[in-house]
């Protein structure tokens, strides 16, 4: 995945109501009932359907590494679809979404002004239209670089703006250089 795509979905999944199954033969068995077949689960995990009976049976109960985390990132996909929609459902109506940020951040304004792009650390609440463009994008599967450019547009507005305030003749924010971002619903 990605930064942006990683960071909305760590959002998403602090709605979660029950935490998902930790061990590995619980995750097992979670995801053969989700798939209703160890043949199923085997194919996506790329192991032999054997190995995925034996996780169920309690009979294997420490993964490589590699499979460990395979195995968690697709638990993590299918637990709670309802409340995982509807977390984004509300942060998309109502809530908004809010990003915490430490990057070189700038701007593209008219000749005159400090435009220098600088590290920044912002906390910026974004509306709700915002919140709606950057999961229906997350959901059409865009690039990080997209992502990036409308969580770019919400700081512009937001922050340089001020929800159009001031700096209107500002033309383009110039958002690099991300040492950390996270979102919060």
């Amino acid at each position: 995945m990605s930064l942006f795509g990683d960071g909305l979905e760590a959002a998403v999944q602090k709605a979660f109501t029950r935490p998902a199954p930790k061990t590995a033969p619980a995750q097992m068995r979670y995801l053969v009932k989700q798939l209703k077949s160890t043949r199923a689960v085997a194919q996506m995990l790329r192991i032999s359907q054997r190995t995925v009976e034996r996780y169920v049976k309690n009979q294997i109960k420490k993964p490589r590494p590699d499979l460990a985390a395979r195995l968690e990132r697709e638990v993590n996909k299918r637990w709670q679809p309802q409340i995982r929609a509807k977390a984004r459902q509300r942060a998309a109506t109502t809530g908004g979404i809010v990003i915490d940020t430490r990057a070189r951040i700038g701007y593209t304004a008219p000749v005159g002004t400090t435009d220098d792009a600088r590290i920044r650390h912002l906390t910026v609440a974004l509306p709700p239209q915002y919140a709606a463009r950057l999961f229906d994008a997350q959901q059409a599967g865009v690039s990080d670089q997209q992502l990036q450019q409308i969580a770019a547009e919400g700081l512009k507005e937001m922050y340089f703006q001020d929800g159009g305030r001031r700096a209107g003749s500002l033309e383009e924010v110039r958002f690099t250089d991300i040492e950390h971002i996270e979102f919060d619903l």
